[in-house]
């Protein structure tokens, strides 16, 4: 049974303070409904299937503790720009180094999964945004492509890699399709 990470629920102290930064990292805005006395506000990141949530009478957890949650970016340093031009106190990018400790800057090898940066909401709660450039292998079950662009990209990067599978074997693929999808399935990101 496939089970999905849809929200996750901030504790906040003051409602629309947080709607309103959320909102201005350019986040979308899902829904704000009122139920008798709770009030439940939902916001999503840009590009992410899972939202939070975040409002009155909807948690007993202390406004603020919600801790390390991830962000997953694909430039760590674009993505730290971008919040610091909005107002942002973001960190410095840092990564571990070879002992595990943290250090300062990007992953010397641009590894993937290997730099970080983070930043706090009003009341504490606090992100780690997280550089992912390939994912581990197993790790992608489904494939999206943002934009036609992006996806026309992929089919011309898959089409270059068979016509080399049809060279090395000598013979067309009739189950060229087939192919196609593993191998972008497999290389998201080529």
């Amino acid at each position: 049974m496939d089970m999905k990470l849809e929200v996750v629920v901030l504790p906040v102290t003051d409602v629309d303070r947080t709607k309103h930064f959320y909102k201005a990292l350019g986040w979308r805005e899902d829904a704000d409904i009122v139920f008798a006395t709770s009030r439940v506000v939902q916001l999503t990141p840009p590009g992410s299937p899972t939202s939070v949530h975040f409002g009155t009478g909807i948690t007993d957890a202390a406004p603020g503790s919600v801790r390390g949650t991830y962000l997953v970016v694909d430039d760590i340093e674009a993505a730290r720009a971008e919040l610091a031009g909005n107002g942002v106190a973001v960190s410095e990018v840092f990564h571990r180094d070879e002992t595990g400790a943290f250090a300062p800057g990007v992953h010397p090898d641009r590894g993937t999964y290997s730099s970080f940066a983070s930043f706090s909401d009003p009341d504490g709660n606090t992100w780690l945004l997280q550089e992912i450039t390939t994912r581990f292998p197993g790790r992608v079950d489904g494939v999206t492509y943002r934009s036609a662009a992006e996806l026309e990209r992929a089919l011309r990067d898959a089409a270059a890699a068979h016509g080399e599978h049809e060279k090395e074997t000598g013979q067309y693929d009739e189950e060229w399709p087939n192919w196609y999808a593993q191998y972008m399935a497999q290389h998201p990101n080529s």
